[in-house]
C-alpha cells in the first residue's frame, strides 16, 4: 500500500537509480508522462503478441459449489443513470470512444470515466485506481485496454468526499498537503463501502450496450485498488471471471475480511503481481495467498516482480516500463483465457 514506509523505500530506490543531473525528490509531473506514453509503440505490440498465450481454459466449478458462492450479486434489472453528454471519439488509432459518467451508488453519485471500442459488445472491466485516484494516467491506461477490446470503467474512489479533479498527477498526492487531504477519504473506504460500490459499478457495466452480457467481467486494481478487486469478485462471483492486482497493498492481514480470506467466496481466476519491496517487507504474504487460492480452488498466478511498489502506474516516479509491459501482457493473456 502507498504509505510512509513504501514512500521511503521508493525514494531510496530512486536515489540509487536516478541520473546525477536529476534533483532529489519526486520527478516533476511533466517528466512523468513525457517519458512514457503507454499503448504506443513496442509496448503495445508486445502486449498484443502475448494476448493469445496458449493455456488450458479454467475449469468451471461444480454447480453446487458455484451456487453456494453467488450471494451478494447485483440483480440484472438494477437502475443506473448517466449524464446526457455525447460520446467523444478518442483520438488514438485504437478506435475507442470515451465519456465521463455518473453512477448511482447507495452512498451517492460516483463520477467515473468509461471507454470502449467504437463498435460491438465486449467484456467489461472495472478498474480501481491507486491512492491518488482517477486522473489522466488512468484514463490513458483504460483507453489502451479498450483498444485491446474491452469496455473499461474507472471510478473516482473518493466520490463521497470530493468531485474530480482531485489530483492531476501522482506527485501531487506525494506532497504533504496531498497526503493530508486524502487520509480521511481513504479511511472512509471500508470493506463494506467498497462492497457497496463494487455491486453498483458491476450493475452499471452490466446495463451498458457496449458490454457483452454473455461474457464475464474483469476487475483490476493498483496499489490500494488491489484489495478492492478481491472484494469486487467476492461481491459478484457469478459475474467476475478475473481479478488482477498490481502492487496491491494489504492483501494478507489478520482481519477476518482480509482479501486473501475472500478467495473462498470467489469464482474467478486471480493474477497477483507483487512489488519487490512489498515482498521484502512481507515475504510470507505470497505463500499465504497461494495457499488460500489452492484451498479455494481459485486458479492463481502469483509473482514477485523485480520492480518497486507503483511500477505499473504511468505517472508514478518508480514506473518501470519493461516490468509494467510484462505485467500488462500477463493481464491480457489471463483475460484471453478466462473471460
Amino acid at each position: 500500500m502507498c504509505d510512509e514506509t513504501t514512500e521511503a523505500e521508493n525514494e531510496a530506490y530512486l536515489a540509487k537509480t536516478r541520473s546525477p543531473q536529476e534533483p532529489a525528490g519526486p520527478l516533476p509531473a511533466s517528466r512523468e508522462l513525457d517519458r512514457r506514453q503507454m499503448g504506443i509503440g513496442t509496448g503495445a505490440a508486445l502486449a498484443a503478441l502475448l494476448t493469445g498465450c496458449g493455456a488450458p481454459a479454467r475449469p468451471s466449478r461444480a454447480p453446487d459449489e458455484a451456487g453456494s458462492k453467488s450471494a451478494g450479486a447485483p440483480p440484472p434489472d438494477a437502475a443506473a443513470t448517466e449524464p446526457a453528454q455525447a460520446m467523444q471519439e478518442n483520438a488514438s488509432p485504437s478506435a475507442t470512444v470515451d465519456r465521463a459518467v455518473t453512477i448511482p451508488t447507495p452512498d451517492g453519485e460516483a463520477e467515473a470515466f468509461f471507454v470502449a471500442p467504437k463498435s460491438g459488445r465486449h467484456p467489461g472491466v472495472l478498474l480501481w485506481p491507486d491512492v491518488a485516484g482517477l486522473r489522466d494516467a488512468y484514463r490513458q491506461m483504460a483507453t489502451r485496454l479498450a483498444g485491446a477490446g474491452y469496455a473499461v470503467l474507472v471510478m473516482n474512489p473518493y466520490y463521497r468526499a470530493t468531485k474530480l479533479p482531485l489530483f492531476t498527477a501522482f506527485t501531487e498526492w506525494q506532497a504533504p498537503q496531498g497526503k493530508a487531504r486524502v487520509r480521511p477519504m481513504r479511511e472512509a473506504l471500508t470493506p463494506d463501502a467498497i462492497t457497496r460500490d463494487a455491486i453498483a459499478f458491476v450493475r452499471w457495466l452490466d446495463r451498458r450496450p457496449e458490454v457483452d452480457p454473455e461474457r464475464q467481467l474483469a476487475t483490476i486494481g493498483y496499489c490500494m485498488g488491489g484489495p478492492f478487486t478481491f472484494r469486487t469478485a467476492a461481491a459478484a462471483p457469478e459475474r467476475v471471471g478475473v481479478l488482477a492486482s498490481f502492487h496491491g497493498g494489504g492483501l494478507v492481514t489478520e482481519d477476518a475480511e482480509s482479501p486473501h480470506a475472500l478467495l473462498e467466496r470467489i469464482d474467478a481466476a486471480a493474477l497477483i503481481c507483487i512489488a519487490q519491496n512489498d515482498d521484502e517487507r512481507e515475504p510470507e504474504a505470497k505463500h499465504e495467498l497461494r495457499t488460500a487460492a489452492e484451498k479455494a480452488g481459485v486458479p492463481a498466478e502469483i509473482e514477485v516482480y523485480p520492480a518497486q511498489h507503483g511500477w505499473c502506474t504511468l505517472d508514478a516516479p518508480v514506473y518501470d516500463e519493461e516490468q509494467a509491459e510484462r505485467a500488462w501482457a500477463r493481464m491480457l493473456a489471463t483475460f484471453e483465457r478466462h473471460l
